[in-house]
């Protein structure tokens, strides 16, 4: 870092408001922490989290591969809500019926019937985190540590359309040229085309 001229980004983690509300289904949780998945696109774990926009709080949405930890879905929103979390499904590109298993938190955001119905549709899988356990979704959580260091707290927002084009560089960069440590020090989509590669 030093040859490079480059410093280190750190944050104090902001307060975080308490979700008051949780899907109380009877769902288990199905992944049990298996964040090392040897496909891609077959295991898929979101999670929000909120950024302020001018002097209010918008929210963010993602969808990530744990194959090659890929952002392959995303959305932005006033509301907190089970329609911001459709959106990032709609933003999904390809086959979603390669998708096996969608796992979440308990926010009831994660639980309406259009999402059912896409699940059912698909024929995708369900997984629920524990009640008031994160590290059951410790992925997802991680991958906004990183967003939130990198992107959300260097930059300051105008208004909706401004965040969701600042989103969309940045997750262009994410998976393209970010280099991730768990991945052998390459970028996810290099890890997955060289894997590709080694299939073939």
């Amino acid at each position: 870092m030093n040859k490079q001229g480059l410093v280190s980004t750190y944050t104090v983690a902001p307060y975080k408001p308490h979700k008051m509300s949780y899907n109380e289904s009877k769902q288990a949780n199905e992944l049990d922490r298996e964040f090392n998945q040897r496909e891609a696109k077959r295991v898929i774990v979101s999670d929000l989290t909120y950024v302020k926009v001018k002097s209010r709080w918008h929210y963010i949405c993602i969808f990530v591969d744990l194959f090659n930890r890929e952002i392959i879905g995303s959305s932005v929103g006033p509301n907190k809500d089970a329609a911001l979390v459709a959106r990032a499904f709609a933003s999904v590109q390809g086959d979603l019926r390669q998708i096996q298993l969608f796992h979440t938190d308990r926010g009831s955001e994660f639980k309406n019937k259009e999402i059912e119905e896409t699940l059912h549709a698909f024929n995708i899988g369900r997984s629920l985190s524990m009640k008031g356990c994160p590290y059951d979704n410790a992925l997802a959580e991680a991958t906004f540590k990183i967003m939130k260091t990198e992107f959300i707290h260097q930059m300051s927002f105008h208004s909706l359309p401004h965040l969701k084009v600042e989103l969309n560089d940045y997750i262009n960069w994410y998976n393209r040229h970010r280099i991730h440590g768990t991945l052998g020090y390459v970028s996810p989509i290099e890890y997955k085309n060289l894997a590709l590669k080694k299939v073939v």
